[in-house]
């Protein structure tokens, strides 16, 4: 694709743009992965396209094969845009949070985290249709590959970055508002065999350190961070820093907001 396509690209959808241009570049200078750039990208006429692709191929089983899981994802990208413009907010997340994510073409080729961020998003569409086993089944798989593991009923805003994702578990009342930022081994649980609503609720651009738990139908407020290893029993409130097991409020946070300047320090 010549610069001109790649600006009139730009021009409507930026993040695909850019995604183009980081697989054309590396196709360039990684012939050996240029078959893989070609199907997941660069032959693909659209950002949900290479989304459903790429994803599909990864989940896709001899039982229930890729084309399949394709025709799920392209069929709930279809009905809700919102899904699409979220993954592309997610994409962005991560290029800014992470300084180990060199472009836009990096999340959606590598990392994990956001490989079961935008399964789960799939899987819940599929849930509020009724279709609650072949989400049960997306669940699994991404659970399985990528070591996360979503409920499909939870309920994930956009811009949200899970930092290598390893051993995330994220229940199935649990409420995770745009901009979010957490890292390996968050744990977003219930406090035992309770039913109902029993899982926490974390409001926007909140940052969630490495090995958090926050367990309970409780409220971790606004911009509020969570230190690494914590296990948060009680709600903490909007801008506050808790830490410790149990995790105790120690303070205020320095920075507006905390998830989108990812210092884990406190």
């Amino acid at each position: 694709m010549d610069h001109n396509a790649i600006a009139r690209i730009a021009a409507v959808d930026p993040v695909w743009a850019s995604v183009r241009e980081a697989a054309q570049d590396l196709a360039r200078t990684e012939p050996s992965l240029g078959g893989l750039l070609h199907a997941a990208i660069l032959n693909q006429p659209r950002f949900e396209a290479a989304l459903s692709y790429h994803l599909a191929r990864m989940l896709g089983t001899s039982e229930t094969p890729a084309m399949l899981i394709r025709q799920t994802f392209e069929e709930a990208l279809a009905a809700d845009p919102s899904i699409g413009v979220s993954a592309r907010a997610d994409i962005v997340a991560v290029y800014e949070r992470d300084p180990a994510c060199t472009s836009h073409l990096d999340p959606l080729l590598w990392f994990k985290g956001y490989h079961a961020l935008q399964t789960q998003r799939a899987a819940h569409w599929l849930w509020g249709r009724g279709r609650k086993g072949l989400a049960f089944f997306l669940q699994s798989r991404a659970s399985s590959l990528f070591g996360v593991d979503i409920h499909p009923a939870a309920r994930i805003g956009k811009g949200i970055m899970i930092d290598h994702g390893t051993g995330v578990v994220i229940g199935e009342t649990a409420v995770v508002e745009d901009g979010v930022s957490m890292l390996h081994g968050v744990t977003l649980g219930g406090t035992g065999k309770e039913r109902g609503d029993r899982h926490p609720k974390i409001r926007r651009g909140v940052l969630l350190g490495a090995n958090a738990t926050v367990l309970g139908n409780i409220e971790v407020g606004a911009c509020a961070k969570i230190a690494s290893g914590s296990v948060v029993l009680e709600p903490v409130p909007a801008g506050c820093t808790a830490a410790g097991v149990p995790a105790r409020i120690i303070g205020c946070v320095d920075v507006p907001e905390p998830a989108l300047e990812m210092d884990q320090r406190i």
